[in-house]
């Protein structure tokens, strides 16, 4: 086959494209440069996609011995990606940009041009399996519990999955390091990239005030007492306790969490611990990875809401529009806006976006 490598300058993506080019397959590599300033997205370790990650693309690149382009992504990128990011915290919301960034860069756009081009598909680094049933690909989680990335990836439609190539699904991350010396890969050494890249401080909160404005408001109870003042709801989410700017303790000594965010009125709501228990969620906007639910069945599987969280045993019914998910336990914390990802096992059935908790 004829393939696109995505390769973010890190190790993971370096090695899969190797293990493609092995394999016989016409690899290409392609790095993405998804800001039109990289100054201004994060560096070194801390961040992915900036300038020293496209050198160090480059450089494995022609140690495997591939052809190497770097791919302007900036306007897709900030549409898809940053705006969205924006728009969900100004609306009280607390999205997973990496979630945005697979589903509108690395497996839409990037996909779409790879077969424009005449590609076949496009390998990347990420951790999970595809698995050919009845000649089908279905995504499953991969091997390494450690780096499952199937959360970051069941943003996917069947087409999406169809193109995508993860040659690490099988492999430990240890493993894929040990690789990558042994190829005598400049990014075996590489540490992981995280946090949001294009926030360059790390600091969340400052970075949406500079973008939306200080917009000071009300820090109140559950029944309306006002407790402090914030600069903007905005840069708070659910279930944080750190940073409130509260000093009136409660009077058994327990610390405050946000429990709601009301973008309309600006205000913060706080209370105790115990009120951030959910056992219910509904997602919008869902998206199969397999084959669709029949509408308003009634199925068992797992249900997991954060990227590095357990998958929480649950039932879960497709209405139509949106799924409906019931826990078998509590949960504590969960914003909407965050990615809701369904299990059967470690079979992916699908995702959506947290609209509505109880």
């Amino acid at each position: 086959m004829k393939l696109i490598a995505a390769m973010s300058g890190g190790v993971d993506s370096a090695v899969a494209a190797a293990r493609a080019h092995d394999a016989g397959h016409e690899v290409v590599g392609v790095h993405l440069a998804l800001s039109s300033n990289p100054a201004k997205y994060r560096s070194g370790a801390r961040g992915c996609c900036t300038i020293e990650d496209s050198h160090d693309a480059a450089r494995a690149a022609d140690m495997i011995g591939i052809p190497f382009y770097i791919w302007d992504m900036a306007a897709e990128f900030h549409a898809g990606v940053v705006e969205d990011f924006i728009a969900e915290y100004a609306k009280g919301r607390t999205p997973n940009p990496c979630l945005r960034c697979n589903e509108k860069i690395k497996f839409a756009a990037v996909l779409d041009r790879a077969k424009a081009l005449g590609f076949d598909g496009v390998i990347t680094g990420h951790y999970a399996r595809l698995i050919e049933v009845e000649n089908q690909k279905v995504m499953y989680r991969a091997v390494d519990p450690q780096k499952d990335q199937s959360y970051v990836l069941a943003v996917l439609n069947q087409e999406q999955i169809q193109g995508a190539h993860f040659p690490l699904g099988d492999s430990l991350k240890i493993d894929v390091r040990k690789e990558a010396k042994a190829r005598g890969l400049y990014v075996a050494n590489k540490p992981d990239s995280h946090d949001i890249c294009f926030v360059p401080s790390g600091n969340n909160a400052g970075w949406l005030r500079d973008k939306l404005g200080s917009a000071r408001g009300e820090i109140v109870d559950e029944v309306g007492n006002v407790l402090g003042e914030h600069e903007g709801a905005f840069t708070y989410t659910i279930g944080q306790r750190k940073g409130l700017g509260i000093s009136t303790p409660l009077p058994n000594g327990e610390p405050r969490f946000v429990l709601k965010i009301e973008p309309t009125s600006n205000r913060v709501v706080v209370g105790t611990k115990e009120k951030l228990a959910i056992q219910e969620i509904e997602g919008e906007k869902p998206i199969w990875c397999g084959e669709k639910p029949n509408i308003n069945t009634t199925y068992q599987g797992f249900a997991q809401v954060r990227a590095h969280g357990a998958a929480l045993p649950c039932e879960y019914i497709y209405d139509g529009k949106a799924i409906k998910v019931k826990l078998n336990d509590s949960l504590l914390g969960l914003a909407t806006g965050q990615g809701l990802v369904i299990y059967d096992q470690d079979r992916v059935v699908g995702s959506a976006t947290v609209s509505t908790t109880a």
